[in-house]
């Protein structure tokens, strides 16, 4: 996937003929008159550039390679190390935490930073993932899905976490007992009905989950269908509705014979 800046034209503002002249796109760059006063990066981008839809684009492109990049998949690094210690690299280096059986969490500092400690134990299955806030989606999906002895599998406010992604889980249905969608976006109705598979499993949460339209029903249908499941996050009233709301009728209008 080509960097999105590849193809990027930028365009300088022109007075009296004269293009003035851009010294770099991370700074500030302030009037003449006025070079003490600070700019933001979106005032130097709304003073500077005149093609919105075309800045809009290049931006929107150039978050998506990052998720890409963030997403790509470690397989030389399974060579090397195993697929346990590939797939806690993976989610480490997003910023989310690991557990291998029987050893403590492992999580990176709010710098991003973890120990290295972890490839002691590319032997030892990972048994819990929490990758609350990351950027996974259904390419990084391929780093975890060789986890066949993950019990455990957060995946809360995860953006890039759609109705497709939970279409892959299948791989991990002997050994899934807890997962936990609350707060993803892009989860609905669709995508939790995929989750039939996973007849291990034990608790799933479905909170807040925006893309759902029928949160109370859509309980009752998961419960029917994971029976040995307790589904939590949701009133189960939520939503249901038990027929056409009466109108109210307005008694200063004349009533029909």
């Amino acid at each position: 996937m080509a960097a999105p800046w590849a193809s990027l034209r930028l365009v300088a503002p022109m007075w009296n003929g004269r293009i003035r002249g851009i010294h770099r796109l991370g700074g500030a760059v302030a009037p003449e008159g006025n070079q003490k006063k600070k700019r933001t990066i979106l005032q130097f981008l709304t003073n500077y550039f005149y093609d919105v839809e075309a800045l809009r684009d290049y931006l929107l492109q150039r978050e998506m390679y990052k998720v890409h990049e963030k997403n790509r998949s470690y397989t030389w690094l399974e060579k090397q190390h195993g697929p346990y210690g590939a797939g806690a690299f993976f989610i480490l280096k997003q910023g989310g935490a690991v557990k291998f059986r029987d050893k403590e969490w492992i999580r990176p500092d709010k710098y991003g930073h973890f120990s290295q400690e972890f490839w002691n134990f590319c032997e030892v299955p990972v048994e819990a993932v929490d990758a609350s806030d990351c950027d996974i989606n259904y390419e990084g999906l391929d780093n975890l899905l060789r986890l066949k002895e993950l019990q455990s599998l957060s995946l809360q406010r995860c953006s890039h976490v759609d109705d497709w992604c939970l279409s892959r889980l299948y791989p991990l249905a002997d050994s899934l007992q807890e997962l936990s969608l609350a707060g993803c976006p892009r989860v609905s109705e669709r995508g939790l009905a995929c989750l039939h598979h996973l007849q291990n499993l034990r608790r799933l949460d479905i909170s807040d989950l925006p893309a759902v339209s029928n949160p109370g029903l859509t309980q009752i249908l998961v419960e029917e269908m994971l029976p040995n499941c307790k589904v939590v996050g949701v009133d189960w009233a939520e939503g249901l509705k038990s027929g056409p709301e009466e109108q109210p009728q307005d008694t200063a209008s004349p009533v029909p014979a």
